[in-house]
């Protein structure tokens, strides 16, 4: 971007990058009251929220902006910006980004999530993912939700109950 840009308009920057930049996030058309409802969603245990748009309508925005809102002290983050990646690396994900010991090999990589969520409900912590272009992951969530087995999660909910 060429300086007489920035000088015409004023500008200390380039507003426009390859990522959104929250500093220029805008408000209007409603966008401000999606980020508010998102926030609220997720600090009163609303479950899944998913935010659908067209290209360009600040959908990423939303989700970096949630992400920089949202109170560390009471939510552990997982981001996952593009997830080319199928429903075995999603679960790796979130394993090591909460820092979990992994399973024994062999055993259902769910179970470990599902222990690690009990555990922070147990102690009034969320645990939030965020998955900007699930759309590219490739696998629909009920054939995720089979690949994880409802049995697995069920067998960890067992033991806490």
């Amino acid at each position: 971007m060429s300086s007489l840009y920035l000088e015409h308009f004023r500008l200390g920057e380039a507003p426009f990058g390859i990522t959104p930049n929250g500093k220029f996030f805008f408000e209007g058309q409603a966008r401000g009251a999606i980020l508010d409802a998102l926030h609220h969603a997720v600090l009163d245990e609303d479950g899944i929220v998913v935010v659908v748009g067209e290209v360009g309508s600040g959908k990423t925005m939303l989700c970096r902006m949630l992400a920089e809102r949202l109170p560390r002290d009471q939510v552990d983050l997982v981001y996952l910006a593009n997830p080319s990646f199928g429903p075995r690396e999603i679960l790796q994900s979130l394993i090591a980004d909460w820092g979990l010991q992994p399973p024994a090999e062999g055993q259902p990589l769910v179970l470990t999530i599902q222990e690690a969520l009990l555990q922070r409900h147990a102690q009034g912590r969320r645990a939030v993912v965020l998955i900007d272009e699930a759309h590219a992951a490739g696998e629909t969530p009920e054939v995720f939700w089979t690949d994880v087995g409802p049995s697995a999660a069920q067998a960890s909910w067992d033991r806490y109950r």
